[in-house]
């Protein structure tokens, strides 16, 4: 198997945009006719991948080859390269069950807390708790702010400034596509509390119980943290990143990558720097509903593009897209599934890669099956794979010195 072909199409359309068009989940909306009712109901019409690189049969399937890919030999792990991508690595399976499991619930619980940024920020401010609260069903409500509250805010409106310039700009990223593709759905959310001040009009915000009488007589404005939740889409761990300036702001108040993660980032980085260490400084957390893609784009924020971008799949199957310098040059569709790890260093940093396609159905999404788990931390691991059914997560782990 080679190369995915780039699609015809509009004159102005590029070869990695066609490809995204080609791998895009579309939905028919078709009316079903019975005797006393019309119907509608929503399909998810087949989609050809049969040009798709699938690494994990490479090691199944002693007769099934691609060609162009070369195993790397010495490693803990299979891992995999494109002849025509140096600086690439795949590595099939690198998370068993039980870690991809903990890491899930690290980035639905301990990556989101602040002092890590999500795309929360910019409307409601630091959320703490975020998933506790999710699960005692809460509703973060707006509460009227007096002067500390205001002169809070108004002290802290660089740091606001950013958060928003943050969210804008990584969903321009994320948009980079033509009108015809379904990106990532814009939220332009504020911080993270339990208690915390943020929004356009000095208020704060706070978690409470449905059933309180403020709620039954209140006129403030609420969102419940289920939708807190499925609208969550991004949080950055570590040093944090000003999409604005396009460069890290270390002034930022932010806590280092947790050793653990700095860890395994570490062992994944191998066999991109054979001869030094990894060292974990950033990290990037993207979470993907079903009809969030991904845009061609290029990863370049960081001094040292010879250091790999360590990123993590967790979740639902996607197609990982993998191009050339510019847009059009066709790029190269690979399947990620929960547990895989893919390594950009050296020349792969300057490439243009993006997901058209989650498959969150669950015929197709070939997620593990979670059932004999353990609890994580007190977690019940049934309200994180009930998440992961309909969801990818991917943390992109990053050095930044």
């Amino acid at each position: 198997m080679g190369y995915a072909d780039a699609q015809e199409g509009a004159f102005s359309r590029t070869a990695f945009r066609s490809t995204e068009k080609a791998y895009k989940r579309y939905t028919h909306v078709s009316s079903a006719k019975s005797r006393n009712q019309h119907s509608r109901r929503a399909q998810v019409p087949a989609t050809d991948v049969s040009k798709v690189l699938d690494f994990k049969k490479l090691g199944e399937d002693g007769e099934y080859n691609i060609e162009g890919v070369s195993r790397v030999e010495g490693s803990g792990w299979p891992v995999y390269t494109i002849d025509k991508h140096p600086g690439f690595y795949f590595i099939p399976e690198a998370l068993n069950k039980a870690e991809q499991l903990y890491w899930a619930t690290e980035c639905l619980t301990t990556f989101p807390q602040p002092p890590n940024r999500t795309n929360h920020n910019a409307m409601y401010g630091p959320i703490a708790n975020l998933w506790a609260a999710f699960q005692e069903n809460k509703i973060l409500v707006e509460v009227a702010s007096g002067k500390q509250e205001r002169d809070l805010i108004s002290n802290s409106a660089e740091t606001r400034s950013v958060d928003e310039k943050i969210s804008d700009s990584i969903e321009s990223v994320r948009a980079e596509v033509s009108d015809d593709i379904t990106v990532v759905e814009k939220n332009r959310f504020h911080d993270n509390g339990i208690t915390t001040s943020g929004g356009d009009g000095g208020n704060s915000w706070e978690f409470r119980d449905c059933s309180t009488d403020f709620l039954k007589t209140s006129s403030a404005k609420t969102v419940s943290s289920e939708t807190l939740v499925r609208k969550l889409r991004w949080a950055t761990v570590g040093i944090q990143f000003d999409w604005s300036k396009r460069a890290y702001n270390e002034a930022l108040p932010f806590q280092e990558i947790p050793p653990k993660l700095a860890d395994l980032a570490r062992r994944l980085a191998k066999p991109a720097m054979e001869n030094e260490d990894f060292k974990a400084e950033a990290a990037i957390v993207n979470f993907y509903g079903p009809d969030d893609m991904l845009g061609g784009h290029v990863d370049d924020m960081e001094a040292d593009m010879s250091k790999p971008i360590v990123s993590i799949s967790l979740g639902c199957k996607a197609i990982f897209l993998l191009g050339g310098t510019t847009r059009d040059e066709p790029p190269a569709a690979m399947f990620v599934r929960s547990g895989d790890v893919v390594l950009m260093a050296g020349p792969a940093r300057h490439c243009f890669h993006g997901v058209p396609r989650i498959f969150s159905e669950a015929k197709e999404s070939e997620l593990p099956d979670f059932t004999s788990m353990s609890d994580v931390d007190g977690i019940q691991p049934r309200s994180i794979v009930k998440y992961l059914e309909s969801s990818r997560i991917n943390v992109n782990i990053r050095q930044v010195h």
